[in-house]
């Protein structure tokens, strides 16, 4: 039995008035996915625990069957170990995102632009990081270069509790409210503040400027936690398996679970990244011996993040024909017996710009055991569907172990 998840980041969403009331996911063409749904099983799942953050680390933890209550330790730590960094028991690891803010003197009354600069390129990322290397750290504060805008910093024997926000849930709102505080916020502040008094003036941010792209004008820190422990995948259920992903947090979560990271060119965290060649991946593996793979494609995400709504759509007419398409294709003619499983792992939702706690849909589908399509001729992957099923998994980390057939 071979076994597969598939997670169209953020896809989920609310009805929007210019759709006629229908959600991006409704209103897309998604053959593939409205066959999933109409021969196998859908339902609403709670990825996010009551009273947790809306976090994508929180919610991938909960699809891959570890109970964020128990095993969340904090974003940051699980994209430092997709990085390779060696983290001792005291470290605290922070997200250093490389954000554009609006251009007022005093940093306290700018306003977030950009969570992500622009999407900046990885290798303008690490110029910009290296670059602030220079003035900022110290014996117990590093930088290190992630992927786009997505880096890390580490700061040694740091405190845990103080208050930071994500950038990406403050878009195109003045700052001040939403600054560092508690134990520790001072510093966080002063390197924030110092990092847009070098970024502002760097030549590449000119160049930026000059090409019509925005400047990564400062750093914003967020997402702290220690290092990660998670229970082996295998001893849990009994499969050897990979993650695909272009984001670090994904591939962290991975491998501190025992799962192998399959590299595919080209894939980028963004509506371009090689779809198809995360499909093509995703069976080679499992067609070479491997008995799961966790396919994630960060696209419709950005998409919410931009406010782009056509975007958001052609994303997941994309994941649906390039991924769950293609997939379902190859393992049908492979002999194989497989379950897929198709869900956001938290929704985005295009009116607030950022994640939501709300339940999403998922839809499983078993090759041993199709339901017959005709008996189901209504059925459609889609939120407003997947409500009416009767099937609600409300702690969201009991969906693996239906998913793998160990409930």
């Amino acid at each position: 039995m071979k076994y597969i998840i598939i997670i169209p980041d953020g896809m989920a969403d609310e009805g929007i008035e210019k759709l006629g009331g229908k959600t991006p996911l409704e209103y897309a063409h998604t053959p593939f996915m409205d066959s999933l749904a109409s021969a196998g099983k859908t339902g609403m799942v709670r990825t996010i625990p009551r009273g947790m953050s809306p976090g994508s680390d929180i919610a991938n933890l909960s699809v891959m069957g570890y109970d964020p209550a128990k095993y969340h330790s904090g974003r940051s730590p699980l994209e430092a170990v997709s990085l390779g960094l060696d983290l001792a028991a005291d470290d605290m690891v922070f997200r250093c995102n490389l954000v554009t803010l609006s251009g007022e003197k005093a940093y306290r009354e700018k306003t977030m632009l950009d969570h992500g600069a622009g999407e900046i390129a990885s290798e303008d990322s690490k110029t910009l990081i290296d670059y602030i290397k220079t003035g900022l750290e110290t014996d117990s504060i590093h930088f290190y270069p992630g992927v786009s805008y997505r880096n890390i910093m580490v700061w040694s024997g740091g405190p845990g509790s103080m208050k930071l926000i994500p950038p990406h849930d403050i878009l195109e709102k003045k700052i001040m409210p939403y600054l560092p505080s508690g134990q520790g916020s001072d510093t966080i502040m002063e390197l924030m503040e110092e990092s847009a008094d070098m970024l502002t003036p760097h030549p590449l941010n000119r160049s930026r400027i000059d090409e019509g792209n925005r400047p990564a004008n400062s750093i914003w820190l967020w997402g702290q936690g220690r290092r990660p422990f998670l229970d082996d995948f295998y001893r849990k259920y009994g499969v050897r398996g990979s993650v695909i992903s272009a984001v670090d947090l994904i591939r962290g979560i991975g491998i501190c679970a025992g799962l192998e990271v399959i590299e595919v060119e080209g894939i980028t965290g963004t509506i371009d990244t090689n779809m198809a060649g995360k499909a093509k991946a995703a069976v080679d593996g499992l067609l070479s011996g491997k008995d799961f793979v966790f396919v994630h494609i960060e696209a419709p995400d950005e998409c919410s993040h931009q406010g782009s709504l056509e975007e958001k759509i052609r994303s997941i007419e994309l994941i649906d024909k390039e991924v769950v398409g293609n997939v379902r294709k190859i393992m049908d003619g492979s002999g194989q017996d497989y379950r897929m499983m198709v869900l956001p792992d938290h929704p985005t939702p295009l009116g607030i710009r950022t994640h939501s706690g709300d339940p999403v849909p998922f839809v499983i589908y078993d090759s041993r055991a199709p339901q017959d399509p005709g008996s189901n001729r209504e059925a459609a992957f889609s939120e407003a569907y997947a409500s009416t099923t009767g099937m609600v998994i409300e702690k969201g980390h009991k969906l693996a172990d239906h998913f793998f057939e160990k409930d």
